[in-house]
């Protein structure tokens, strides 16, 4: 990409790698780039046909402040914000053998929309290099041309920005990916070249820096963070979920007061989403250190109104700045970690719960089912997997409704599946030993507890299903 090479090493850009954390597929990461929050693996599932989006994110802010956005590519940005573009045309994602006609139907619109003075923000999303990805791996010898394609179109964009901001604000193109690709072509999972994604801010109103600061490591930042940056640059409200913090380097051009403004108003919105999502957030060193950077810089503002221009107020700002980027570190981490948490012993137990009615629907649907269970092999009897299923719906209950642990939690997650088994082996018995005294009935027997097998099976799937959907 020989023009994007010569932006960045001219010095008017700044460039990272931006970190996705998994799953890396589309849906999660538009996510992830619009609300700075962390979307779960449910939203795997929900991948295939995307529901809007009701979190707070950038899209929505810019329209509520009366940005006029425009949107082409990728269709899932269609169902996420179904009402938000002044102007789209959504290209479906499902055909991977196609490289060509995907990215022809977004450049074809940008001579055209290039020229237009109505409209505040372009969304492109392309598809070309994904499904070259996909289908032929990225080391094809078809990713080169396709990049060079690319290449051409950010030139394109560039230059034609460059050439309207006499007259108006400088612009800003923002190059990124919403994931990367590993060795096979595929992407979904948490190997290094699934999650990192390059991330390139262009702007007029960045200042020029030598080719040799340039070359150097790009940093890396996290993909929640473009959120946050974003709303600080157009002056927008930050998503109230972000866990992202401002990438400070790209407002490195503003004023003292400026910065120290922006990274209080992200630290102000991380530490309100701490006070809500945790009782003791007091004792969070994120939130302490915040409010130690907060006072201190109170004290750099009475010196500001003082007229205080000396060295002094100058080093005051730079060690409230350090104070202000480690609590956002250190506020953002423990919000990720609180979203990555996973109840592992709940999954676990919805993981059983889901084998027991692969194992006992059939049987129980089954025209020979019946309730006589022999003494002998217990464990293979539908009147065994009733019993374990029902009493892994009871703990499931007890367990999610409880606010402290109930007994089946606190043991190992095998001495809790042998007592289960044990209990339901025993009742087994129990019950086959009752059915024997009513052998003079066998055949009413036989239907009641036909019709009351699957009555059960409804009942405790509902049960389990209500109860396992927050898990997930």
């Amino acid at each position: 990409m020989p023009y994007t090479t010569q932006v960045v090493e001219k010095g008017t850009s700044y460039s990272f790698i931006a970190e996705a954390k998994p799953p890396t597929v589309t849906m999660p990461r538009i996510k992830a780039l619009m609300t700075g929050s962390i979307p779960g693996f449910i939203d795997v599932v929900v991948n295939l046909n995307s529901p809007a989006l009701l979190d707070d994110n950038l899209i929505w802010q810019a329209k509520t402040a009366g940005k006029r956005i425009i949107f082409y590519g990728d269709d899932t940005w269609v169902k996420l914000f179904p009402k938000h573009f002044v102007e789209y045309d959504g290209t479906t994602s499902f055909f991977v053998s196609d490289f060509t006609e995907v990215d022809d139907n977004v450049t074809r619109h940008l001579d055209r929309v290039l020229k237009r003075e109505d409209w505040d923000l372009l969304i492109l999303h392309y598809l070309g290099l994904d499904h070259i990805g996909h289908m032929t791996g990225p080391n094809s010898p078809l990713v080169g041309p396709k990049l060079r394609e690319m290449d051409n179109i950010l030139k394109k964009i560039h230059i034609s920005l460059l050439s309207k901001e006499e007259a108006s604000l400088p612009n800003l193109l923002v190059v990124c990916g919403d994931h990367g690709m590993s060795e096979t072509g595929s992407h979904g999972g948490s190997s290094e070249g699934e999650v990192h994604t390059p991330l390139l801010f262009i702007s007029s109103a960045f200042e020029k820096r030598s080719g040799k600061d340039q070359r150097t490591q790009p940093e890396r930042v996290q993909q929640t963070d473009l959120a946050s940056t974003l709303a600080i640059g157009l002056g927008l409200p930050i998503s109230r979920n972000s866990v992202g913090n401002l990438i400070l380097p790209v407002v490195g051009g503003k004023t003292m007061r400026e910065q120290l403004r922006f990274v209080h108003l992200n630290g102000f919105q991380l530490s309100r989403l701490l006070q809500e999502n945790t009782p003791a957030y007091e004792k969070d060193p994120g939130y302490e250190h915040f409010k130690i950077a907060e006072k201190s810089h109170g004290n750099w503002i009475k010196l500001y109104l003082e007229g205080n221009n000396s060295e002094i107020l100058l080093n005051l700002g730079k060690k409230v700045l350090k104070l202000y980027l480690e609590a956002l570190k250190t506020l953002s981490s423990s919000l990720s970690k609180q979203v990555a948490q996973y109840d592992m012993y709940s999954m676990m137990v919805g993981t059983v719960i889901i084998m027991e009615l692969l194992l006992s629907v059939p049987k129980a649907l089954s025209k020979r089912a019946e309730f006589e269970v022999p003494l002998s092999p217990p464990l293979f009897s539908l009147l065994f997997y009733l019993m374990c299923l029902m009493l892994c719906a009871v703990h499931v209950i007890v367990c999610t409704s409880a606010e402290s642990l109930c007994y089946f939690c606190s043991m190992s997650w095998l001495t809790a599946v042998g007592v289960m088994m044990l209990i339901s082996a025993l009742m087994c018995g129990i019950l086959s030993a009752i059915a024997k005294n009513f052998e003079n009935s066998r055949l009413p027997l036989k239907v009641r507890v036909y019709i009351n097998c699957v009555l059960l099976q409804s009942v405790f799937l509902r049960i389990i299903v209500g109860r396992l959907v927050p898990f997930l």
